[in-house]
């Protein structure tokens, strides 16, 4: 898993200086370090398949759902990955929301990681990841990726907009479907594992 979102720097070397994202500066590169965003699901599988073909040994591709929340709780049980903070007095620390962004992105990498060293989980953007939407079951699954049929997919985490309760570890946003941009969207990246 990526220890940040991807950047708008990132997005424009891969994609050849092309910028979607709301967020950023026209008069120069400052705000490049911003998580990109206003990209959609199927915008992740064009900038994947473009970094896999300049790098192919490296294997990049969204995580799935269970890796996503797994890496966001790096080993806790509690609401969010620095405690349960009832009262929401450490969030500040760790996610970018709506109390403290002025509404908007910030470069990555500006709050506390968690436990795993992996920054803004819990805010700055919302997160896509590969999985089809479904609701969950009763029944136990392992890394479950949705139905076939399904033409919605899956963001995780908070944004710089929402109240702290939507930057819980378990937080599961809305489904969209693959080709919804929204200035709140962003993504990391995850690797296949290579034997």
């Amino acid at each position: 898993m990526s220890k940040y979102e991807v950047t708008q720097a990132q997005w424009k070397a891969v994609m050849g200086g092309k910028n979607p994202s709301f967020f950023q500066s026209a008069a120069s590169a400052s705000n490049d370090n911003r998580p990109v965003e206003s990209v959609s699901w199927d915008d992740t599988q064009v900038f994947i398949k473009a970094l896999n073909s300049a790098y192919p040994k490296m294997g990049f591709r969204l995580p799935s759902e269970a890796e996503w929340e797994y890496a966001c709780r790096a080993g806790t049980t509690t609401r969010f990955y620095w405690g349960d903070d009832l009262a929401y007095t450490k969030i500040g620390d760790y996610a970018w929301y709506g109390d403290n962004s002025n509404k908007q992105t910030h470069d990555v990498g500006g709050k506390l990681p968690n436990a795993w060293n992996l920054h803004d989980m819990s805010g700055n953007v919302l997160e896509w990841v590969q999985d089809r939407y479904a609701d969950y079951t009763s029944t136990p699954v392992t890394d479950p990726i949705g139905p076939e049929n399904s033409g919605r997919k899956i963001f995780r985490g908070g944004f710089f907009a929402v109240d702290p309760g939507y930057c819980r570890s378990a937080y599961r946003s809305n489904d969209r479907p693959p080709g919804i941009m929204l200035g709140n969207i962003g993504f990391r990246l995850a690797r296949f594992r290579f034997p």
